[in-house]
């Protein structure tokens, strides 16, 4: 046995490949994820994560909490501007640390790298947060929207479906969309771009009723402006939240950086094309319905959407849901794609177990990931209230993305002569910072919901597992002998391997 085989097997894995015949066989050669992700598709894959049910489903909340249709509008272009400069940061931190896993890989590079080892740590702390918490929660959210409106139809005088169908159809939802993530990188892609034109497709409709409105000389609901504006800063800051939410997944393409082709154009130029187009988006939609429906309307809609098709396109109403449908799927499709990665690169460093960094032999997809991310979502699924994980995920992801914009002002002082193919000036990353901070204490100031109290233990629980398994590398008995199983069984491989 070659040396390398000897370390393969003390480490409780095998180094294994298929041959000509399909059979797996301990051999020498190197797999890797392919760059197959190019400036169009990385694009998609912002737009298309970023659109999902929010601006289709429920916008009413940004409204509740500026009052009026004007300063809606202006917290919509807000958001988009804040989601813009976090993303223009994270792609200097992209192509400065070109490796997918976005906040993982960054945390990595900047505090676990040569004698600070303790100071793994903190990307750990983020792994154990995000594969548990804000990832698996993001996919749950966005799945079942798509199960509650593939469910609507078979239950038309219920105002709500009941929630054990709408779960049974957002498990099949998720088991179809890691089915399709598994098979190639190249369908989950196309996925992407399909339903990212479709969403367009839907908001150029939901834009031109409006103009058809306003044109009509119907401007009684658009005019309204600034009437009935709140002052409350709570509030505004819960309009603000609400908006930033629909933004999120500015970051999904910094978590695929090994498979996208010339990361340091294709990174800042899909961010540069992508958020200002979803920005643009978000705001004409919302001027469609303001045009068509009056706020009292837009407050009392649980699917906004759908309430203006009913009264925009008459027969052809039903185009609406299956447009709202296919949102829901290219959003929840492209938030696996993602998080699908961060577990590959956090299992590859070693935060996670390592079979979860291997890679399908044959469809060079990272399959034991993807598993692992649709399992842990489907956990979340149990909770019957949602609401309370969603505020744990907003909670937790801007405590994320400060961490990492941090890194960025760390490697500014500590390597100043690092290769910076994009930087950004030096006032975005400070800004961002302070936006991070104030909308992680600002919610508990002003709401003072031992919610987010538990969000800060849960973080800290990490630790629990950190120390033990990861910072003294306590081994768990027979787990080494599992791990060789599920590999032959699934046809799985080290990646990288020379």
């Amino acid at each position: 046995m070659s040396q390398k085989e000897k370390n393969g097997h003390a480490n409780g894995v095998m180094v294994v490949k298929s041959n000509s015949n399909g059979q797996l066989n301990l051999t020498d050669g190197k797999t890797e994820m392919k760059k197959s992700v190019g400036l169009f598709s990385g694009t998609a894959l912002i737009v298309g994560t970023m659109i999902g049910s929010g601006i289709f489903i429920s916008p009413k909340g940004v409204l509740e909490g500026t009052g009026s249709v004007a300063f809606s509008l202006i917290i919509w272009v807000a958001c988009g501007l804040v989601s813009m400069l976090g993303a223009l940061a994270y792609a200097e931190l992209g192509t400065c640390v070109p490796r997918s896993g976005g906040e993982h890989a960054y945390l990595m590079y900047t505090f676990g790298s040569g004698k600070r080892r303790f100071g793994t740590v903190v990307a750990f702390m983020f792994d154990w947060v995000g594969m548990l918490i804000i990832r698996p929660i993001q996919f749950s959210v966005m799945t079942l929207s798509l199960g509650t409106y593939i469910a609507k139809p078979f239950f038309p005088n219920c105002t709500d479906p009941p929630l054990y169908v709408v779960k049974m159809f957002t498990v099949l939802a998720m088991l179809l969309l890691a089915a399709v993530n598994i098979h190639s990188v190249k369908l989950a892609t196309n996925l992407q771009n399909v339903t990212t034109v479709t969403k367009l497709i839907a908001i150029c409709i939901i834009t031109l009723g409006g103009l058809v409105k306003i044109c009509s000389g119907d401007t009684e609901n658009i005019t309204s402006g600034f009437d009935d504006t709140r002052k409350d800063p709570s509030l505004i800051a819960i309009a603000f939240y609400n908006g930033l939410w629909a933004y999120d997944g500015w970051n999904n393409l910094n978590f695929i950086t090994e498979e996208l082709k010339e990361p340091e154009k294709n990174l800042p130029r899909s961010i540069l094309i992508g958020i200002p187009l979803t920005t643009i988006a978000y705001f004409l939609a919302n001027v469609g319905y303001f045009a068509v429906m009056s706020k009292e309307e837009v407050l009392l809609s649980h699917a906004v959407a759908v309430t203006w098709s009913s009264y925009m396109l008459g027969v052809m109403s039903w185009v609406m849901p299956v447009f709202v449908v296919l949102s829901c799927l290219g959003s929840a499709n492209g938030s696996l794609f993602a998080t699908g990665r961060l577990c590959f690169a956090a299992a590859r460093d070693n935060h996670f177990p390592k079979i979860l960094s291997f890679i399908q032999v044959k469809r060079l997809t990272p399959m034991a990931s993807i598993l692992f991310t649709v399992i842990i979502s489907m956990i979340t699924l149990i909770p019957g209230d949602i609401s309370t994980l969603i505020d744990f995920y907003s909670f937790c992801i801007w405590i994320a993305y400060g961490t990492t914009v941090a890194s960025l002002l760390v490697l500014r002082y500590t390597e100043p002569k690092l290769n910076r193919p994009y930087k950004v000036p030096l006032f975005i990353p400070i800004f961002v910072l302070i936006m991070s901070i104030y909308l992680v204490v600002s919610p508990i100031i002003q709401t003072g919901r031992i919610t987010f109290f538990y969000a800060i233990l849960f973080v800290f629980s990490g630790l629990f597992v950190y120390i033990p398994f990861i910072y003294y590398n306590f081994k768990v008995p027979f787990l080494d002998v599992f791990y060789r199983r599920l590999q032959i069984l699934f046809q799985l491989v080290p990646p990288q391997l020379t």
